[in-house]
């Protein structure tokens, strides 16, 4: 299904595309005719990614790349590769990260670093490395927040953290280059069915009662073409008057 050209012309990164919201996004923004770099730390996933472009016909407008996001060096060379690959980036979406549970009391310093450095730090290290080329062309970042920056959401404090360092770092890039034409926005995802939140081990004493409040008021799971759909509209001309937003996707979740 072709959506429009909304993308035609325009180069994209997207991280965390080997699955979930954004193999999604990666997928819709090629749909609508961007030259799409897609990333993941999966290479199984990337190969995913590129079967269902093929099947969708536009794997002419996708290319994947194997990228840990949270290795300085490794995203300094594959950003790199992408910007000299295409002549350089108008959209950037950081969708790449990681979900793990655990009472606040057992989350270890390792356990803590290891989501703050993929969710947060990888976050910026893409955008650092981008950023040149963004300003460039007046591009647009997209990140990938979530509702658990907002909202308490039990035994997710690391990732909460993470997704709330997230949401401020989007708001400190919008005001701090709007002037040169630079958007930023975030989205904030919940609810959403995806390999990530499905595979999300929980303590085994876990107080399902407490778990149960974050059930989507629309009763029933997003799907992760949900969350696309919106990245597409804030990353396009049709955003052009939205910056330093977290727009929050959850059925009513956190109404």
């Amino acid at each position: 299904m072709r959506y429009s050209d909304r993308f035609e012309g325009k180069r994209v990164l997207v991280t965390g595309a080997g699955s979930g919201m954004g193999r999604a996004t990666a997928l819709r923004m090629a749909l609508e005719g961007g030259a799409v770099t897609a990333t993941d730390v999966s290479a199984d996933g990337l190969a995913e990614t590129e079967k269902r472009a093929a099947e969708a016909g536009v794997e002419a407008h996708l290319t994947t790349a194997v990228l840990d996001v949270s290795d300085e060096t490794a995203v300094g060379t594959v950003v790199g590769e992408a910007l000299a690959r295409h002549g350089g980036l108008d959209v950037l979406v950081n969708a790449a990260g990681v979900l793990r549970a655990v009472h606040t009391e057992e989350c270890t310093t390792d356990f803590w670093e290891t989501i703050l450095r993929i969710n947060l730090t990888g976050t910026f290290l893409v955008t650092r490395a981008a950023l040149p080329a963004l300003l460039e062309s007046q591009g647009v970042v997209v990140n990938f927040s979530s509702t658990s920056a907002f909202n308490g959401h039990p035994y997710m404090a690391a990732y909460a953290a993470s997704k709330g360092g997230i949401a401020s770092f989007t708001q400190t890039l919008a005001a701090e280059y709007a002037g040169r034409g630079l958007r930023a926005v975030a989205v904030a995802p919940g609810g959403i069915s995806t390999p990530m939140v499905s595979g999300l081990e929980l303590p085994a004493d876990a107080d399902y009662k407490n778990i149960g409040r974050l059930m989507p008021l629309l009763g029933r799971f997003g799907e992760p073409e949900d969350v696309a759909g919106i990245v597409a509209a804030l990353a396009s001309e049709e955003g052009r008057h939205v910056t330093g937003i977290v727009v929050r996707i959850d059925a009513g979740t956190h109404c």
